[in-house]
């Protein structure tokens, strides 16, 4: 499928770090993880997920965790999809 479409996003530099992060764990790129999105979109009709307000987890105690990760504290666990198997699972 031809990418021939650009879109330009604002998002908090802390959200993509951390999403950076985790997406990098996967083995995706922004532009990979968007596209899967859309797709989503395209094939649900709707969001591909849940919009869920969570207080249980205080957003400090989030940022801490993140923080442990950056140092080298704790690790991502997987296990996660390859770029490939998430791409078949569309049928792409």
């Amino acid at each position: 499928m031809t990418k021939n479409s650009t879109i330009n996003l604002r998002v908090n530099s802390e959200v993509k770090e951390q999403a950076g992060m985790i997406l990098e764990a996967m083995g995706l790129s922004f532009s990979d993880a968007f596209n899967l999105m859309l797709h989503q979109i395209r094939i649900q009709r709707s969001l591909p997920f849940e919009i869920v307000a969570y207080s249980h987890t205080p957003r400090t105690e989030t940022i801490a965790y993140m923080e442990r990760i950056e140092n080298g504290e704790e690790e991502l666990v997987g296990p996660f999809p390859t770029k490939e198997e998430l791409w078949k699972s569309l049928g792409i």
